[in-house]
């Protein structure tokens, strides 16, 4: 229960960091909080005291991978600012994002079966 409790410390940490950031004149340093790898230390030490090195591994290789989505998004982020408001920009950035994992995680499975 104390583990669990201190990853949501951590969660809640980020956002008090991006909201104070996104007030500062150096605001668009908040986008970089998101890419700490605050959640992806806890699920690499998940994996690693769980699983075998080999599967910290390919987790860490799916990692990479799902740089495609994110930057997907950013992209849709910026495409979109310039043509709609800012809820509708996110809205088809998010659904970009998801389409874009999905779109991942078939080909994940159909590249890498012997791990899925």
């Amino acid at each position: 229960m104390a583990s669990l409790f201190l990853k949501c410390l951590l969660g809640a940490a980020a956002v008090l960091l991006i909201a104070l950031l996104s007030k500062s004149k150096s605001f668009f340093i908040a986008g970089l909080v998101p890419l700490f790898p605050t959640f992806a230390l806890i699920a690499h030490y998940m994996v690693g005291t769980e699983r075998s090195m080999e599967d910290l591994r390919v987790t860490a290789l799916f990692g990479l991978y799902s740089l495609i989505p994110y930057a997907s998004y950013l992209a849709a982020v910026i495409y979109f600012s310039y043509r709609f408001n800012l809820m509708l920009t996110l809205s088809l950035a998010a659904l970009i994002w998801f389409c874009m994992a999905g779109f991942l995680l078939l080909a994940w499975v159909r590249l890498y079966p012997a791990v899925s």
